[in-house]
């Protein structure tokens, strides 16, 4: 249980962590960056043969290049998100990414949804609705919800994102997790260094060392969350470890937004939050 608390709470220290530290004017990849050669670092150094990088199975090799792409998708969404829409409703959107999961488990594993599952989508398209209704004069951030678009991509880049790590776990070796998220961190490096060149060739802004720092302090808990997450699913079952991994990291978020950073939430979103982290349980029970 140890496990799982700490994975959700790293959780949210990420989409805390970019809410603190996005700024505007800046290449925006500074973050990104650092997040991400963090991880590879600490995925390195956890990996138990270092060899076994260069004898791994193709399968590793091509899904965890994979999820890197995807993983880099849906940072960037995520950080921009956050920005115009608020890390409340932006977390709260990129954990609905597990109806991605159930529809691969459903088309391509061939499981069955109960009533409860179902329940659970009908809550979520009511909630989709109650947040990205006319809003109200109180709502988060500037008083409306700026961006529904991007809230969107970081539930679709999210939710294909965990999917993929399913699809690993089906297909892949034990031995070569270790290697596989090694993978997804490299890539997502790479591939964030890139954007920031075409970014600096485009529009002239260079990357700043203190957003890279603190891009070291949000790659902390991106690659400690995976790794417990992971640590917890073998000691828990998923039924358990999902719905409070999801909702727990939801209302860590939605909590300190609020109490500390001054987010306010109008009452459609109030309620839109709510049968959202009602439709997570359900989704998972």
């Amino acid at each position: 249980m140890l496990s799982l608390i700490l994975a959700l709470l790293f959780s949210a220290a990420i989409s805390l962590g970019l809410k603190i530290f996005s700024r505007d004017g800046n290449n925006r990849y500074g973050i990104i960056i650092g997040n991400y050669l963090t991880c590879v670092v600490m995925a390195f150094l956890v990996l138990p043969e270092k060899g076994l990088l260069f004898h791994a199975q193709g399968i590793t090799y091509l899904i965890g290049i994979f999820t890197g792409f995807l993983f880099v998708g849906g940072m960037v969404a995520t950080q921009i998100s956050i920005q115009k829409n608020g890390a409340t409703l932006t977390a709260a959107f990129s954990k609905l990414g597990l109806l991605i999961s159930l529809g691969l488990a459903v088309f391509v594993y061939g499981e069955r949804p109960g009533v409860l599952q179902i329940s659970g989508v009908g809550l979520v398209i009511v909630a989709m609705l109650l947040i990205n209704s006319k809003p109200e004069k109180q709502s988060i951030g500037s008083g409306q919800v700026q961006a529904p678009a991007l809230l969107f991509l970081a539930l679709l880049f999210s939710g294909s994102a965990e999917a993929m790590s399913k699809v690993f776990e089906r297909v892949g070796s034990r031995e070569e997790d270790a290697v596989f998220l090694f993978l997804i961190f490299f890539t997502a490096a790479a591939l964030s260094g890139l954007l920031a060149l075409r970014e600096h060739r485009k529009t002239g802004k260079r990357l700043v060392l203190k957003e890279v720092l603190s891009g070291i302090a949000v790659g902390l808990p991106n690659y400690s969350s995976s790794y417990m997450l992971l640590r917890a699913l073998v000691s828990l079952p998923a039924f358990l470890v999902y719905p409070v991994f999801c909702t727990g990291s939801i209302l860590v978020v939605m909590t300190v937004c609020i109490l500390f950073l001054g987010e306010r939430l109008s009452r459609k979103q109030a309620r839109g939050i709510a049968l959202i982290l009602a439709a997570l349980v359900l989704l998972n029970l």
